[in-house]
């Protein structure tokens, strides 16, 4: 049976499978997960109209703030148009709401937070892969579960539907990156649509770098809700997120994935990231202390010391990369990746271009 055919069907089905009991069997990979964010500074040209954000008392708000403040950013005072979500260190995505919409007196991140909260929502509620049974069951039962798993492009499918019926988002649009981390297989899936995306690094190289979607330069896939009975919007830009791109790979011990809206991409180099990786990864790997005799003999203690430096590693290099990102996008005597992407197009652009920027990694262990 698909869970690609009825989406009805296939909520109804990953309900009835978190309800079942499973072992807590050790699984050989972790994942340890770090984010920061910086809005762009205020347009002084840009118009300026009253919004309406979700409600802190609100669902959506409640987990917003709670989310923010969780994952505190020293970069930025505010995240702007971007968002993200982080699900227990095997689910996670990127949103950038699109700024056009801002002339039609529409906030723009309502969109994207909207998005990210639905894909939360859903990838709570499912699998990032085969959920492990328990061997002693009833091989009728591990047959009902085994296998079904909510991916990336599922996950998207969803939560754009959660979106377009979620009232407190009148119109808007917003491109995403949703990925899923295997931790009993060390599969990595993904689904992009738009210009955010995704990279891999491994052993100090890029093995993967997300292609981006565009209709043309500076225009990308989009998912979009436009305003009900309002005419106007015959030029707006509607994509399905049937069309984004998917992966899939096998990650390694010591891999880093970063993903990242376009603030990032627009601004800095592959190879910078890769460079900030490896630095970062370095002064961690010079700066730890040895064990001490008694974690030498607890190997859980050991374990928990270890995982709290991977949590401050992949927190760092996260926040290192917001704030190269925002250095970059001043920089006028500097070619930027954006620069270089309007000059192919013909177009004369020079230096960084100032976007918000947000950007999720995460550090692969394999047990």
């Amino acid at each position: 049976m698909s869970l690609r055919r009825n989406p009805t069907q296939k909520i109804c089905i990953l309900s009835k499978i978190t309800r079942r009991s499973y072992s807590s069997l050790p699984r050989p990979y972790r994942f340890h997960v770090g984010a920061s964010w910086a809005g762009k500074p205020p347009d002084p040209q840009m118009r300026r109209f009253k919004t309406k954000p979700f409600a802190p008392d609100s669902d959506i708000g409640q987990w917003r703030d709670h989310l923010i403040a969780k994952y505190h950013s020293p970069v930025g005072n505010h995240i702007g148009e971007d968002f993200f979500y982080v699900q227990d260190g095997v689910s996670f995505g990127v949103a950038d709401g699109v700024g056009g919409w801002v002339d039609s007196g529409v906030d723009p991140s309502l969109f994207s937070q909207a998005l990210m909260y639905h894909a939360h929502r859903y990838s709570k509620a499912a699998w990032a892969g085969e959920p492990e049974t328990d061997p002693i069951q009833e091989a009728e039962e591990r047959q009902q579960v085994e296998g079904w798993e909510l991916s990336p492009a599922e996950c998207l499918e969803l939560a754009y539907g959660g979106v377009l019926r979620e009232r407190g988002v009148k119109a808007g649009s917003s491109t995403a990156c949703l990925l899923t981390l295997n931790a009993a297989s060390g599969v990595l899936r993904a689904a992009n649509l738009g210009d955010s995306g995704f990279s891999i690094f491994r052993s100090s190289n890029v093995v993967h770098q997300q292609r981006s979607q565009q209709h043309f330069f500076n225009c990308p896939k989009q998912l979009s809700k436009l305003p009900q009975g309002t005419p106007g919007f015959s030029r707006a830009v509607i994509d399905s997120p049937r069309e984004a791109d998917t992966f899939e790979t096998k990650l390694r011990d010591g891999d880093i994935v970063i993903a990242y809206s376009d603030g990032l991409a627009d601004n800095v180099f592959p190879a910078e990231m890769n460079t900030i990786c490896t630095l970062v990864s370095r002064q961690y790997t010079n700066s730890a202390p040895p064990p001490s005799p008694q974690q030498e003999g607890d190997t859980d203690e050991k374990q928990a010391v270890q995982d709290v430096s991977d949590d401050e590693l992949v927190q760092t290099i996260a926040e290192r990369l917001v704030e190269y990102a925002m250095a970059c996008m001043k920089k006028k005597n500097r070619a930027s990746p954006f620069e270089r992407a309007a000059a192919r197009e013909g177009m004369y652009f020079r230096g960084g271009k100032e976007d918000d920027v947000t950007v999720v990694v995460a550090l692969v262990k394999e047990t």
